[in-house]
């Protein structure tokens, strides 16, 4: 029962965090005349001050000294704040500068991106679906690049961050508190010195536009830490195939903001071009689902033959002859 209870916060805590990532397009703006540069540095700092109050609080401070040690993880700890540092500022530059719907683009494509690395880097074979939606993905890039006169750069930039980035975290061994502490870490001397500078020229906008103004400047490190706290900790509790299914409501609700309620232009190119790029996602799903039911089969199957009744027969004839009973 209580693994059912678990499950479904897990599920709720998943579904939070992905339609919370869905609806930034409608934070950014609030934060001009800041610029994308600025407001990414303000992320990367107050993210920083809200994970340290996080770990001060669960007293979870022994897996620094082991990080410092190792070399290799302190190198992907770089790689991984480093792409996740240009996915988010690529992300806030484009929903501010009116591009919301390429920006949900690029995180449908984004599943895609990751069978791209599970081939190049991995070695992976593809099953017959899996290419159809690798083909159909292709062409709708070449659809979209009709459509909007050039490659659709900044989606597919965005795509391949975040896959380098998710792909780099696996390989950590990191929590997801310590991972994001890490990361902004890493981050936080470039950020915190481009804000100083800011200052020092007086180009900064903190603190000089409105009190209010200075508070969601501030709260960018909350509203980004925030939903992948939820993330992590929805990881755990749930199976990874449920996770593949839900990671669709951010791109989903992001379009939704780009069309319905900035009103980005969508001609019928674009259109066909999202239906192909919808069309590959379905083909993934259905996929994925259809192996994970063969493979809860197949589990079925071995646990139950291993825990069928033997044969007393086959069992008797099994029996050494030295232990057998006497005729």
């Amino acid at each position: 029962m209580r693994e059912t209870a678990e499950q479904r916060r897990g599920l709720w805590m998943g579904v939070a965090a992905y339609v919370l990532w869905g609806l930034f397009p409608l934070y950014w703006p609030h934060l001009r005349p800041a610029g994308a540069v600025e407001i990414l540095a303000h992320r990367m700092v107050w993210s920083l001050v809200l994970m340290l109050v996080v770990l001060t609080v669960l007293r979870r401070w022994t897996w620094v000294r082991a990080l410092l040690r190792d070399p290799v993880r302190l190198a992907k700890i770089g790689v991984a704040g480093i792409t996740i540092t240009t996915n988010w500022g690529l992300y806030i530059w484009g929903v501010n500068s009116d591009q919301v719907v390429e920006t949900s683009l690029g995180y449908f494509i984004n599943p895609l991106a990751f069978i791209a690395i599970g081939v190049l880097v991995l070695g992976e074979r593809l099953r017959v679906a899996q290419w159809i939606a690798v083909g159909l993905g292709i062409t709708a890039v070449l659809v979209l690049t009709v459509g909007y006169g050039r490659l659709p750069w900044l989606a597919l930039v965005l795509a391949t961050s975040f896959t380098i980035y998710g792909y780099v975290k696996k390989t950590v061994g990191l929590g997801p508190t310590e991972s994001l502490t890490a990361e902004t870490s890493v981050m936080f001397l470039p950020t915190a010195g481009y804000l100083a500078y800011l200052s020092w020229t007086g180009d900064g906008t903190f603190g000089k536009v409105s009190f209010g103004h200075t508070l969601l400047l501030v709260g960018a490190g909350v509203v980004t830490a925030f939903p992948l706290l939820l993330f992590g900790a929805a990881t755990v509790r749930i199976p990874l195939s449920t996770v593949g299914m839900i990671q669709y409501l951010a791109p989903v609700f992001q379009f939704g903001v780009g069309v319905w309620i900035y009103h980005e232009a969508m001609p019928a190119t674009r259109w066909a071009g999202f239906g192909l790029i919808w069309a590959a996602l379905a083909v993934l799903t259905f996929d994925a689902l259809r192996q994970a039911r063969r493979a809860r089969v197949v589990a079925t199957a071995v646990v139950t033959a291993g825990s069928a009744p033997a044969d007393p027969g086959r069992a008797r004839d099994r029996v050494p002859r030295s232990a057998a009973p006497p005729s």
